[in-house]
């Protein structure tokens, strides 16, 4: 906040603004006259009789000015004044303590070293007077620079702002909820005044922080609502597990008052927010997980001062792994999409937040055109890929075969063909818990863009790994802004089946992990990320409806069965991985030789005529896409990965697949699904 900021918000308040006004000429013209007295004072003290003051006149007046002059040079270097003193805190006390440490051994080396050895000091002159000038002159500076905040502290708390404050109450008394009970009583314009803590820490029991008291634990926030006047909860646990939230949000609603929330601890890594950026509780707190210990410096070992190259960073994920590249500086950083829309948007997001150090390069181009790629290569050089760009969207993909095999294998050999030329280092291949066992056209070419990263690696001994991951909360498309969207609309909220479960996770958390596993890739590897448990996305649904302040009676809740190419759930392995831990809990590994895989079920004699058969059989696969044959698409994809199953097979063998109401219609009525779970 501003110094016009804060003045502003002193005019709707006299007695602030006046106090505002105040400046640091008026510091110094206090300090001045302080200083001027104070020399005179500890002769007092040391002599306990104000006598010798007439006697000694002229060597204190000598005395006296020297150290004004050499206090005003130290504190103005120091900073003293210019500093907001109404806002002081231990950063503050920690200025003022070091700038007159830095006085106080200037006075009793100049003191002792000039004044008492080479001046005229006359008999009955304190030898001791210069200690006790350095300790006066500490308190009083002090005391006049925290009286400041002090008096203004005083003030806002009486006066407020336009009347009216909100009585809040904090969850989580550790380092964020201090910040923000620091943040709300230093700025009343915000309407809102902390009246206390609850932790579950019981070490914080009855205890102060910032002037207010922990007042319990979570659980008793309905009766500390009741006593106190509570008018809205502040959860602050940047890395509390979403249990925690779905625990205080259903106290709130006991207690009938809102609850909002810190950002959590991978948007402040990612620079998405800061500590002090209340919001409303959002589904994806609710899915909130056990934040487990990463190592920066493995990544940061990995990315600073390269060149880095991003496909598809205007998307939901491209985007994200660009702004958290940003944080480990690399030397340069290429954003490379379709979109001319969503690049301009996530370049304008870089230009705003500029890294010192780091280049950031736009490029617009089609992943699938291999001279237009080839060029990127030539004018930037990258040394490691982070390759996001797929189209991602099952049921559009079952409809749109020749595309979904152009971008994501042809687009990934393209990517793959180029990196193996120009020698990159590192290639990671974001890829899809859907490419195991796939059932829709997106997964099964996510399944071959993974065979042919990993071929490559095999092939050049490089860097190219895969990390493989499942749904995550908020991309475009994805099944929380639908049910958004559905909601705004007055509903309903279309589930596809009752018992339908998927993984989910935050992007800023899955792009964490990413960043995790590919600085530990030596080649070859699938990582796969931690998703935790799978969840009923009817249940989803329904902390969606209750986040947004309605009810399932009102919202309603329609099933529309399994649109081809969608499954009842969702896999992370197939049953032949070898699977191993690695250094990150939450980042596995598999090590299995898919390469050896697909040569035992085509028989040759060697690796080579192996990977000879491979790229022939994806060079088949995109010629009969370009062509349009649907048939013989099929019938390659089949021989790449006979573990897919066509989503017309699987919806056959599967009656929980059968849609209640037909694709594309709407529901006539909305099935109202009863409260109990």
């Amino acid at each position: 906040m501003t110094a016009n900021d804060l003045l502003r918000m002193g005019n709707k308040n006299g007695r602030i603004r006046k106090f505002l006004l105040l400046r640091n000429r008026h510091l110094l013209a206090v300090d001045t006259l302080g200083l001027l007295c104070i020399p005179s004072v500890a002769y007092v003290l040391r002599t306990e009789s104000v006598e010798g003051l007439a006697r000694l006149w002229e060597p204190l007046a000598v005395y006296t000015l020297g150290m004004i002059l050499l206090k005003w040079f130290i504190f103005y270097a120091g900073r003293l004044y210019s500093t907001l003193w109404a806002y002081t805190s231990v950063h503050e006390l920690l200025l003022v303590a070091r700038t007159i440490g830095i006085s106080a051994i200037a006075e009793l080396a100049i003191s002792y070293g000039i004044f008492y050895s080479y001046g005229d000091v006359p008999p009955g002159f304190p030898r001791s007077l210069p200690i006790l000038s350095a300790l006066i002159t500490f308190f009083y500076i002090t005391g006049i620079r925290f009286s400041v905040r002090v008096i203004y502290s005083a003030i806002t708390k009486k006066d407020g702002y336009d009347g009216a404050m909100k009585r809040v109450l904090i969850a989580g008394a550790g380092t964020a909820g201090v910040m923000i009970a620091r943040e709300l009583q230093a700025n009343p314009h915000l309407g809102m005044i902390p009246l206390g803590f609850v932790d579950d820490d019981p070490k914080k029991g009855s205890k102060l922080l910032c002037g207010i008291p922990v007042f319990g634990v979570i659980a008793d926030i309905p009766w500390i609502t009741n006593s106190r006047g509570v008018e809205e909860v502040i959860v602050a646990m940047p890395t509390a597990p979403g249990e925690v939230f779905r625990r205080v949000d259903r106290l709130c609603k006991e207690a009938g008052i809102p609850s909002k929330t810190t950002p959590g601890l991978y948007e402040l890594a990612s620079g998405a927010a800061t500590i002090e950026s209340v919001r409303q509780i959002q589904l994806e707190d609710l899915l909130r997980r056990d934040v487990v210990g990463s190592d920066p410096s493995m990544v940061s070992a990995t990315i600073a001062g390269k060149r880095v190259l991003v496909t598809g960073a205007g998307g939901s994920i491209g985007s994200e792994i660009v702004r958290q590249l940003k944080g480990f500086r690399p030397s340069e950083l290429v954003i490379l999409g379709h979109g001319e829309t969503s690049i301009f948007h996530i370049m304008k997001e870089m230009e705003e937040h500029r890294v010192a150090g780091t280049t950031v390069i736009p490029i617009v181009a089609d992943i699938r055109d291999r001279e237009r790629i080839d060029q990127v290569f030539q004018n930037h050089h990258p040394e490691i890929i982070f390759h996001a760009a797929a189209h991602k969207h099952v049921w559009l993909m079952e409809q749109n075969l020749p595309d979904a095999v152009t971008n994501n294998v042809m687009g990934t050999r393209v990517m793959v063909t180029l990196a193996e030329k120009y020698r990159v280092p590192r290639f990671v291949m974001i890829s899809s818990d859907k490419a195991v066992n796939p059932t829709s056209v997106m997964g099964v070419t996510k399944r071959v863009a993974e065979l042919i990263v990993q071929d490559a690696a095999n092939r050049s001994g490089l860097g190219f790994i895969t990390v493989r991951f499942g749904n995550v909360l908020g991309s475009r498309g994805s099944v929380i802004p639908i049910f958004r969207q559905q909601i705004a609309a007055g509903g309903p909220v279309t589930v596809t089946h009752p018992e339908v479960t998927r993984y989910f996770m935050t992007i800023p958390e899955a792009v964490h992990l990413v960043l995790q596993a590919g600085s530990m890739g030596t080649g070859g590897e699938v990582f796969v990320l931690d998703m935790g448990k799978q969840l009923k996305v009817l249940d989803v649904a329904r902390d969606v409806i209750r986040l947004s302040g309605h009810t399932e009676e009102e919202v309603g809740i329609a099933f529309t069965g399994l649109k081809p190419g969608e499954r009842m759930y969702e896999e992370l392995f197939y049953e032949t991985d070898t699977i191993e831990t690695t250094a990150h809990p939450m980042v596995s590994v598999s090590r299995y030789n898919y390469a050896g895989e697909y040569a035992s079920r085509k028989p040759r004699n060697g690796t080579a005529v192996y990977e000879a058969d491979l790229r022939m059989d994806v060079d088949t696969l995109v010629a009969a896409a370009h062509q349009g044959d649907h048939d013989l698409m099929n019938a390659v994809i089949k021989q790449i990965v006979p573990q897919y199953t066509p989503a017309h097979e699987y919806m056959a063998v599967d009656p929980a697949a059968t849609p209640t109401t037909p694709i594309g219609q709407t529901p006539q009525r909305p099935v109202i699904i009863p409260n109990g779970r």
